[in-house]
């Protein structure tokens, strides 16, 4: 017997509503509709934030109830609804919850089960969920936008992404407003003009407005060796350093070249073989092509070797830099080192930070986080119903990613966007490298400890101080077990993850449409028969969305605002002898007036927190509703909280805090 239903919307426009019900009743079932017609003429207009609640009674006997209809018929202009949820409360006081949290647009009909988890093989409705998911697939498309680029979604601009996806405000995702904005907030309006800066000291007048300790710290250390390789472990690109155990074959450096720069007394090859050297190497930079968008000003790239000594003291130090890969040893491949001029060494640094800005940009930032995280929205959008117990851990993982993805595509990395306004690797260059970078995109490269191993860093005792791996992995063995704890409470056996077709379409959809491969060569898992193979994939799901890509994206500003630390272009070429660099040189090889303002508006942009961000663990939206989950829920919270207080303690003792990794930091999802 039903005694009331409470129906809590969260809408743009409410005042006047008629309802009208209807009941399919059999001895065991009854679906409710409800339908709900607004009157025009009586709208006034409301905050979309405000709640109303809507309390219906009925003096009927029921039944049990297992479906909710909830509808809206069409008006004059196009108004949207969010159902929150519907709760129904028996006679006895009993309550009973039908999860909602979607938006009702035009004569729309929303179908919404209890709160209860199904997964697949043991749900008795399984034509409503293969209705729920035949609807998904037409309304989530897969679509290549470019060659060789993970597959996204069918859409244009983000008025024809679906309502549930959609940010909010379009504001959210105007890169132009943005960027004018931060160019406006941080007094760079007079500087949008092309002149060269004539010294260092001028990136002081964009620097006037910026009051933040990170930076400030970079702009007073940038140029000083022991800092330039810290930011290989620490910085907005930390994936870039690796264990060198035999030098590359186009690394032309020598014993005599780097003998002064070895504390140990030690030859190189000892020092190899000892463990001491690593190497960060820009390969996938070799032959991508310059931006050549702007015919006034001509830009250069390059694919550098940087050679990195871990010396006595614990410091990584760079100790031998080539920017050029000739096949044989010659005026080409010039290795730079720290006993050279200031001038030419200062420029080779230079250049490395600037193929590593570049990288960070479209592989570390773009490609590894923002649009694999699409592909596994789309997918699970595609093949997972609302019911199902991973949907519901997932959700709120891929919150506004494809919004910001859509926005990203139609404002930021297209042709004549702003990407091109600033960057080196604007216009071809973009698309050569997210191709190049496709071929390396491996899903074991996404398992943080897997990918740490790989590197040859994941030792604390051979690399310390290195707070992105341990902050990272604190936070991965975190989300880890949240993931197990909801998996066990799901899937009694590995039988049971292979009987979920559901979870298999979902892996079989990333590896073969969204990331277009054929069942020979899929770097991705295309089928899970363990639970344990499914607790690792859904964490490097939740984890690359979450702290991945707080731990590259959230410091940009940080680390990338002293124009000189992380130049977004190069004017003039590498240089391929020594001895010829000047600080004109310099100052003409480094972004000018303009291309420095855009720059910096951008990265302050970029690294801002959305409004209402909700962070790791925060989940206000009630999707689970069974308390096993709940309790797990809780755990993972302390969990995170215990790592928040870890690292909050260990950056009081710390020069320059590292707090990207810290869970009170790291949002849910990608969402800017």
């Amino acid at each position: 017997m039903l005694k009331a239903i409470k129906v809590l919307f969260c809408c743009f426009f409410l005042s006047y509503f008629f309802f009208s019900f209807f009941s399919l009743m059999n001895r065991k079932q009854l679906v409710i509709g409800l339908f709900c017609l607004l009157f025009l003429e009586e709208l006034p207009l409301l905050n979309m934030t405000q709640v109303v609640s809507v309390d219906i009674r009925v003096k009927e006997v029921l039944g049990d109830i297992v479906l909710v209809k909830l509808g809206k018929e069409k008006i004059l202009f196009n108004d949207h609804w969010y159902c929150k949820c519907i709760s129904v409360t028996t006679p006895s006081g009993d309550s009973f919850e039908f999860p909602c949290y979607r938006w009702i647009d035009k004569e729309q009909e929303v179908v919404l089960r209890d709160g209860k988890d199904r997964l697949p093989q043991d749900d008795n409705m399984k034509e409503y969920r293969r209705m729920e998911l035949d609807s998904r697939q037409l309304l989530y498309r897969w679509k290549e936008w470019r060659p060789g680029f993970p597959m996204s979604l069918d859409a244009n601009s983000n008025t024809e992404l679906p309502l549930d996806i959609r940010f909010e405000a379009a504001k959210s995702v105007d890169f132009s407003l943005n960027y004018i904005t931060a160019i406006k907030n941080l007094g760079l309006n007079k500087f949008l003009q092309l002149s060269s800066w004539k010294d260092i000291a001028d990136f002081e007048k964009i620097f006037v407005k910026i009051k933040n300790s990170e930076s400030e710290y970079v702009m007073q250390n940038w140029n000083k060796d022991y800092f330039f390789g810290y930011q290989f472990l620490n910085g907005s690109n930390p994936v870039m350093i690796s264990k060198c155990m035999n030098l590359p074959d186009k690394f032309a450096v020598t014993q005599e070249m780097v003998e002064g720069s070895l504390d140990r007394g030690l030859t190189l090859q000892e020092e190899l073989k000892a463990g001491n050297i690593y190497i960060a190497d820009y390969a996938i930079m070799e032959g991508v092509q310059a931006n050549a968008t702007d015919p006034d000003t001509k830009q250069y790239l390059a694919a550098p070797f940087c050679l990195l000594y871990k010396n006595s003291q614990n410091e990584i130090l760079p100790i031998a830099i080539q920017l050029s890969r000739q096949t044989t040893v010659g005026v080409g491949n010039t290795v730079f080192l720290p006993s050279d001029n200031q001038y030419d060494w200062m420029l080779a640094k230079m250049w490395v930070k600037y193929a590593d800005f570049n990288v960070h940009q479209l592989v570390t930032h773009l490609l590894r986080t923002h649009l694999i995280s699409e592909v596994f929205a789309i997918a699970m959008y595609r093949q997972l119903a609302a019911v199902h117990p991973v949907f519901k851990l997932l959700i709120p993982h891929v919150r506004f990613t494809i919004a910001i993805n859509t926005a990203a595509r139609e404002k930021l990395i297209c042709k004549s966007g702003l990407f091109e306004k600033a960057n080196g690797t604007g216009g071809i260059g973009i698309v050569e490298v997210i191709q190049k970078a496709m071929k390396t995109l491996t899903y074991k490269s996404l398992c943080f400890p897997e990918a740490m191993k790989a590197r040859g860093v994941n030792k604390k005792e051979d690399l310390p101080n290195y707070y992105y791996r341990d902050d990272g992995m604190m936070v991965w063995e975190a989300v880890k077990s949240f993931v197990s704890d909801v998996v066990k409470i799901y899937y009694s056996s590995d039988e049971t993850v292979q009987k979920d077709e559901e979870i298999q379409a979902f892996v079989q959809d990333v590896c073969f449409s969204g990331l277009k491969n054929s069942p020979k060569e899929c770097e991705f898992p295309n089928s899970l028969k363990t639970r344990e193979q499914l607790v690792e994939y859904l964490t490097v799901v939740i984890f690359t969305a979450s702290a991945q890509h707080a731990a590259v994206n959230f410091g940009q500003y940080d680390w990338f605002s002293w124009i000189p630390n992380s130049p977004c272009t190069m004017r003039k070429p590498p240089p391929t002898q020594k001895g010829q660099v000047d600080m004109k040189y310099i100052m003409e090889s480094l972004p000018d007036r303009r291309r420095s303002s855009w720059h910096l508006g951008a990265v302050w942009a970029l690294s801002q927190y959305q409004d209402e961000e909700l962070f790791l663990g925060v989940y206000p939206d009630k999707h689970f509703t069974e308390q096993s989950v709940i309790e797990a829920t809780k755990t993972f919270r302390k969990k995170l909280f215990e790592v928040t207080n870890i690292i909050k303690s260990r950056n009081e003792k710390l020069k320059l805090p590292y707090w990207y990794l810290s869970p009170d930091r790291i949002p849910n999802s990608v969402a800017i």
